[in-house]
């Protein structure tokens, strides 16, 4: 007698075996030796017994099954979160998993539900929304939207934000709601600044927005914008520098920060905000700047005053001589996160389209530096324009903000300069999943990710 063996039944459409599948030899190998094996003395009887030993067996665990799943499981208490049940004493031995799913651990907890968070920069000139979910050492963008809306325009001249202009950021920001409806944003933080800040009728642009575009938008101090930029392009920091200038150039104001290390090592697992030696927010930006000097036809001379009326401003910094003299020391560098460094950078790159992943986090020396703003310079209006990695947009702005860049230079003249294409919007991601503590989680008693201020590691690729 062939014996029994469990299996899956035969597919419904399975033709019965011929008869010369049936014979030895032929088909299943293990039926074949089946057929034509030879019992030994007493082995037919150790067969059955072991047969009723696998049915008993299978019946217990059946058993066993059903009085588990006919049990009432315990009524759930709203908002306690999920526990899987441990198992009972008999079920020691671990079940083995069904094909296509993952065995669950039942001394891991449940997993808690991803969510999303959204930062929003509503600045002078551009309005840019980053949508990202956390990792375990950073976050990585899910969808990102970025447009040049230029709501500061005007405002130097009339204190007052321009009818088109807020036509322009309400339409953009509805794009930017829409974005974070379908992606089921959990946390936001929306900030507005140098124009809103500046601007005598900002709050009744901010109404606006909340009727027409259901965002509440939040005005944010200087102060606050130069530590954002700072925890955003904090990764970016060569970690064996004695300090490091950041500088942010907006469209209505341009922010420095010196950062120092020279008593305090820097530590990548640390705030980077405790470094701050001194910082500053100058009230000017590419597109006042433009506007007071001309952006369109900008000579040598024209070039040169915009320049003299930046390093008037520097004049204010705090501890101005102490920062000369640690960079006099060597081994400070700059670190620019602006659309005029990722410009220059591109353009020294000779790319024929913008290409993040070259530009976020290159190295450029001085003498780089020199010469792509000597180049973008010596550019026609039409030529900027014609640039593919400067375009119509910023045809008309990207020259103010090379001499803000000129004038920091002059000032603190550094060796090197590092690219960075991140700024506030990643410095709101790091600080609200550091205050929510996704980072928490330890790994062999350390804090696994970045601390709070603490620039993360950005995967994605959004815009």
């Amino acid at each position: 007698m062939i014996e029994e063996r469990d299996g899956p039944p035969p597919p419904a459409d399975a033709s019965p075996p011929s008869a010369a599948e049936r014979s030895p030899g032929h088909g299943n190998k293990r039926l074949a030796e089946a057929g034509s094996a030879v019992p030994a003395p007493g082995q037919g009887k150790r067969r059955k017994a072991r047969r009723r030993g696998r049915r008993k067996r299978h019946a217990g665990e059946a058993g066993a099954t059903a009085n588990r799943q006919s049990a009432p499981a315990p009524e759930a208490v709203p908002g306690a979160p999920r526990r899987v049940a441990e198992p009972a004493a008999s079920e020691t031995a671990p079940a083995r998993p069904q094909a296509g799913r993952e065995a669950v651990d039942p001394a891991r907890p449940a997993p808690r539900q991803r969510e999303l968070y959204a930062a929003l920069d509503l600045g002078t000139n551009n309005c840019r929304l980053l949508v990202a979910l956390p990792q375990e050492r950073g976050f990585r963008v899910v969808d990102a939207f970025s447009r040049i809306i230029r709501l500061g325009e005007g405002v130097s001249q009339t204190g007052r934000l321009a009818d088109a202009a807020m036509d322009r950021a309400v339409e953009a920001l509805k794009v930017c709601r829409s974005k974070m409806e379908l992606r089921q944003v959990a946390r936001a933080r929306l900030i507005a600044t140098e124009a809103c800040r500046a601007a005598g009728n900002s709050h009744e642009f901010l109404a606006r927005v909340e009727a027409e575009a259901g965002l509440t938008l939040e005005i944010v101090d200087r102060e606050t914008e130069a530590r954002l930029a700072v925890a955003g392009c904090a990764s970016l920091v060569d970690p064996g520098a004695r300090g490091v200038i950041v500088f942010d150039i907006g469209g209505g104001s341009s922010e420095l920060v010196w950062l120092d290390f020279s008593e305090r090592r820097f530590r990548p697992d640390r705030p980077l905000a405790r470094h701050i030696r001194a910082w500053t927010s100058l009230p000017i930006g590419v597109v006042g700047l433009s506007e007071r000097h001309g952006g369109v036809e900008v000579s040598e001379g024209s070039f040169e005053a915009m320049v003299a009326d930046v390093r008037g401003l520097l004049a204010a910094f705090p501890d101005r001589e102490a920062l000369g003299r640690t960079i006099a020391g060597g081994n400070v560098h700059m670190l620019g996160t602006s659309g005029t460094v990722t410009t220059l950078a591109g353009v020294h790159l000779g790319l024929d389209r913008y290409d993040r992943r070259r530009v976020d986090g290159l190295w450029m020396s001085e003498a780089d530096v020199s010469a792509m703003i000597g180049k973008v310079l010596s550019m026609s209006f039409d030529e900027r324009v014609a640039s593919p990695c400067i375009g119509a947009e910023r045809a008309d702005l990207v020259l103010a903000g090379c001499a803000i860049l000129e004038a920091v230079r002059r000032e603190w003249p550094c060796g090197r300069l590092r690219v960075a294409d991140r700024g506030l919007r990643e410095g709101i991601l790091t600080e609200m999943m550091a205050a929510d503590g996704v980072w928490r989680r330890r790994r062999g008693g350390r804090r696994n990710g970045p601390g709070r201020g603490q620039g993360p590691k950005r995967g994605g690729e959004g815009e």
